[in-house]
């Protein structure tokens, strides 16, 4: 991981932050050494990286759409160009495995590739039906918010990061963007790569430090915030929203279900579950905490599942074998033992896992299959976000869809189906359901909206709403030859009943007779009178 070093460090300078202030350093959870140092931004930092953000913004905003397209493009080049420096430096931060950081890498392509493609048509003017046929042209308008701010995770630094930049640029915003604490670097790098494609040095902004210290200076200043993290957070960042109204969006946590159905192919299943439970180290909004599998094939799932298991290939480095990295941080490894650790005291029985491993590096944990967990242990309800799942059997499809419904979260779910996936997937109360796959079909169709239901956010990503939600709807009508009122010495009285006559035309409703009114089927009715 020493390139990772040596590539960190020559990004802090790009942080929006006055010299000569404090610093943080960011620390590898591979070992533990110390990746970098950068500042410790405060409410004025903030203040003075929105409002060049803004200046630059008034500018951008009148950049053809074209051009901007064409600043993505070479971006998307160089990522592919320097793909081992952003690995490298991804799992120096991170410590994930070289794979999951590919990943990440991927995903960052695929999604500027798709919105340079598509920008121009969503952005673009429309025509809509006016208020008089002929006299009236109405057209839909798009324009940037200003200024936005997004505040990434560290799970996903550079996918959650640039994701969400490249539509809101795109749409004609600047950016000021507030990455996690213990994964800066990766962001910064992005931020560095954007400037040599074109970016305007000023539209895109980032600051670092605490996020309760800062984020809520982030959030007085910006016209639209985007927000990853955990649902607690996200309820506070949304309320902070709400009191300036300004639009919100955001994906949550998840406490994500698999089904597995009798006419599932078991051997395929359980090797969906590896990667769709333990990729990333489990550390992943999206990824399976609860396996419910259907009692005729519970067992030989089960035994396929466990054995895949104990199977994965656990370690620090760059190698592509290694099939499972480190978590991120000495908090989330407390979190995910004792998450195990209180299943176990309470009964749940301990298949494969369950513990620390410090001969690979400090933050460590194998990956972990339980079964009996019950509702009185942490592990039935909280997101773990760590390498556990608990697996439960199902006697029907119908139970199977009602405890994987029984969450406060809805981001994500699985089914797994010869023939009845998709019908069983329709019945879930998740924002995706991937059939036949874990997460990665739903979160690669970039076509296609994704976020959270219940508590697991609001809004979407990728497709249309993932670029409108950057924009004003802005509607401008164009009246020709008569105003929408009476003309000089006409009565009010006659001017209406024009413009009833109008309406009936323009509406096709009966013009004599009496009309029937239809009531909602669920709006009971008088019964009649003979």
């Amino acid at each position: 991981m020493d390139r990772g070093r040596d590539l960190a460090a020559g990004l802090s300078g790009l942080v929006a932050a006055a010299p000569g202030g404090l610093t943080q350093a960011s620390h590898a959870p591979f070992d533990g050494t110390v990746v970098g140092h950068v500042p410790v931004c405060n409410a004025h930092d903030v203040a003075a990286a929105v409002d060049t953000a803004r200046q630059a913004q008034r500018h951008w905003a009148a950049v053809p759409v074209a051009e901007r397209r064409a600043v993505l493009r070479r971006f998307r080049g160089l990522v592919l160009d320097l793909e081992q420096d952003i690995l490298d430096l991804v799992q120096a931060e991170s410590g994930k495995s070289r794979l999951s950081a590919f990943e990440e890498l991927a995903d960052v392509v695929l999604t500027a590739d798709y919105y340079e493609r598509t920008a121009e048509r969503y952005l673009g003017p429309r025509r809509r039906k006016g208020a008089a046929p002929v006299l009236t042209r109405t057209t839909e308008y798009r324009i940037p918010k200003g200024v936005v701010g997004v505040i990434s995770p560290w799970n996903y630094p550079l996918t959650l990061a640039a994701s969400d930049a490249i539509p809101a640029l795109l749409a004609g915003n600047g950016i000021v963007l507030k990455p996690d604490s213990q994964t800066p670097f990766t962001a910064l790098l992005m931020l560095k790569l954007l400037r040599q494609a074109g970016l305007p040095a000023d539209l895109f902004q980032i600051i670092t430090g605490p996020g309760t210290a800062i984020g809520p200076a982030l959030i007085e200043r910006v016209d639209f915030l985007m927000f990853t993290g955990s649902s607690k957070t996200g309820k506070t960042v949304a309320r902070q929203c709400a009191e300036r109204l300004i639009g919100f969006s955001a994906e949550l946590g998840g406490k994500n279900p698999m089904l597995v159905l009798a006419d599932a192919d078991v051997g395929k299943a359980a090797a969906g579950a590896l990667h769709a439970c333990f990729s990333n180290s489990g550390q992943l909004c999206v990824s399976i905490e609860r396996i419910y599998v259907h009692d005729d094939v519970h067992d030989s799932f089960l035994a396929a599942f466990v054995a895949g298991a104990k199977g994965i290939r656990m370690g620090p480095g760059a190698e592509w074998h290694i099939g499972m990295g480190s978590l991120i941080s000495a908090a989330q490894l407390e979190r995910v033992d004792r998450h195990v650790q209180d299943a176990l005291a309470k009964g749940a029985q301990l298949l494969t896992g369950g513990r620390r491993r410090p001969d690979l590096g400090p933050l460590f944990y194998e990956p972990t299959v339980l079964t009996g967990v019950t509702e009185d242990m942490l592990l039935a309800r909280e997101e773990t976000f760590g390498p556990v799942v608990a697996v439960y059997r199902a006697g029907d499809d119908d139970e199977a869809v009602a405890l994987a419904n029984d969450s406060d979260f809805g981001l994500n779910a699985s089914v797994w189906s010869a023939r009845h996936g998709e019908a069983v997937a329709r019945r879930l109360l998740t924002g995706t359901v991937n059939v036949n796959e874990g997460y990665a079909t739903t979160w690669a169709s970039h076509d296609a909206p994704i976020g959270g239901m219940k508590d697991s956010g609001a809004g979407r990503r990728h497709g249309r709403e993932g670029i409108l939600k950057y924009t004003e709807p802005q509607t401008i009508a164009v009246q020709r030859l008569l105003r929408v009122a009476p003309v000089p010495g006409m009565s009010n009285q006659a001017y209406a009943r024009i413009m009833k006559g109008a309406i009936t035309l323009m509406g096709g409703f009966p013009r004599t007779g009496r009309t029937t009114a239809v009531l909602p089927e669920h709006v009971p009715r008088k019964p009649q009178e003979n």
